[in-house]
């Protein structure tokens, strides 16, 4: 799952693929969102560990891996 998380004061935003599926990224954005957790925390699919502070939140967006085609296809 393609995690894209807006960081308040920042030109960039945080970017991560995530083995989790998009109804657990889902809950835990809500819990973050809802007061009942101050921290975001994702973890990623080589295993790192992502906190972000609810505060700095800007945006969260949800979405499938891509899968990019290599090589050359024919018509």
């Amino acid at each position: 799952m393609d995690v894209k998380i807006g960081v308040s004061q920042s030109p960039r935003e945080l970017a991560l693929v995530s083995s989790q599926t998009a109804e657990e990224v889902e809950a835990l954005v809500a819990g973050v969102f809802d007061g009942s957790n101050p921290v975001l925390s994702l973890v990623d699919e080589k295993g790192r560990k992502f906190l972000v502070p609810a505060e700095k939140i800007s945006y969260v967006e949800i979405g499938p891996s891509d899968s990019r085609k290599v090589g050359f296809a024919t018509s």
